[in-house]
């Protein structure tokens, strides 16, 4: 005898089959072989004791405050546990209840639709780009002369352009250009600097690759003229927030926006307090917030990607954390994108100046893609590009 945890629904279905169940007994059965945590924060105490009695009757739980039976707290945190289908058939339950459950019932409902999410689709005025079939690498190409780990790497437009058609031939779905540093403690730069960096790079590169570019940049003028220039995605580490204008640029482009989590500005992010209440609970909370604003201003939620931002105003711990949590982002329902390439944390743990950490980078990827990661931000594209392939058949394997 053994355990035997169940991921998908399509491994439940696959130990179903093997076992000879029919048809019907296989449809019956899937969704109660797999069992999810719902975390709710600060619910009145009625309203746990009524959650806890009506999961209680559908046979899940419901775990409270010990203050919550006889209402000695006024609020507790409820973690509800279950299958799908007792989640579900308690969201039924409680649809017609008071205090508010109601919203509960259909905030249950959403987050089950996010869970059982696999695939996503991109559309750039190009192409469209399937998310969750496989995992994409987005190869780095700096044209900075500060960044922590390849600042300075090319002498001419014509050594970037090389690199960055290498990239391509060794694996990379898209290709990212930068040309303001974001590393801890970096200054900001004009953005003619920026521009006069990436945009003559962008008019060779765009006749020559065949992959999708995204331009990594905070500001307007810069994402509109690289868009100009052939790019396809906006990459923002603000998640459009240092630029009023930027939102109205990806809008009337039509192009997807990845949105990164940071808290402060690059040059003072690692300063001071790192600490968070709830490291994922503000993320996601973060992410809820600034995706609403972006989608009142015009953004479609189709072309938006969520980065928790690993190693932007973060302490060594709470980056582990980001990648070994990765799976509880599902509660958005977006794809992810990840940056763990050479940082600081990596070197933190296994030592070695940047261009070393290939091994702890491989580590953090392969951790991230089990655990959901549906992009990898990676400069060792032709090594990383091998190791996602060997993930996603770990991740995605049957039975």
């Amino acid at each position: 005898m053994r355990f035997l945890f169940i991921k998908t629904p399509s491994e439940a279905v696959h130990q179903l089959k093997k076992v000879g169940v029919d048809t019907y007994g296989i449809e019956a059965m899937v969704t109660k072989m797999n069992s999810i945590n719902l975390f709710l924060e600060g619910v009145e105490c009625k309203v746990a004791n009524i959650l806890k009695q009506e999961m209680l009757s559908v046979g899940g739980d419901v775990a409270v405050s010990r203050g919550s039976v006889d209402c000695s707290v006024d609020r507790t945190d409820a973690i509800i546990i279950g299958t799908v289908k007792q989640q579900r058939q308690l969201a039924e339950k409680i649809t017609v209840q008071p205090f508010g459950l109601k919203n509960i019932a259909q905030t249950i409902q959403i987050l089950l639709d996010n869970f059982v999410r696999t695939t996503f689709l991109l559309t750039t005025p190009e192409r469209e780009i399937t998310l969750g079939e496989k995992t994409l690498v987005m190869g780095i190409v700096n044209a900075t002369p500060d960044s922590f780990s390849d600042g300075g790497m090319f002498r001419n437009v014509d050594e970037a352009v090389e690199y960055g058609l290498t990239l391509e031939d060794e694996g990379a779905n898209i290709l990212d250009i930068g040309g303001e540093s974001t590393r801890p403690g970096s200054e900001p730069v004009s953005a003619e600097e920026e521009m006069s960096r990436i945009l003559p790079l962008l008019r060779v590169l765009r006749r020559q690759l065949t992959i999708p570019i995204s331009v990594d940049t905070t500001k307007a003028v810069v994402a509109r003229a690289a868009i100009a220039e052939g790019a396809e995605i906006i990459n923002d580490i603000s998640a459009l927030r240092f630029d009023e204008n930027m939102t109205e640029v990806a809008v009337s482009a039509g192009v997807p926006v990845i949105m990164m989590h940071m808290r402060g500005t690059p040059k003072i992010m690692q300063e001071g307090n790192l600490a968070y209440d709830s490291l994922i609970g503000e993320i996601i909370q973060f992410f809820d917030e600034e995706m609403s604003t972006a989608q009142s201003r015009g953004l479609k939620k189709e072309n938006i990607v969520i980065d928790p931002g690993v190693g932007f105003g973060k302490s060594y711990e709470d980056n582990l954390r980001l990648i070994r949590h990765l799976e509880e982002f599902k509660t958005l329902g977006m794809p992810i994108c990840i940056g763990t390439s050479r940082k600081g944390f990596v070197g933190a743990t296994t030592g070695g100046e940047p261009q070393e950490r290939l091994e702890g980078t491989a580590a953090t990827v392969t951790a991230a893609i089990m655990n959901g990661a549906h992009i990898v931000r990676v400069h060792d594209v032709e090594s990383i590009k091998k190791v996602t392939l060997m993930a996603d058949a770990i991740a995605r394997v049957s039975g």
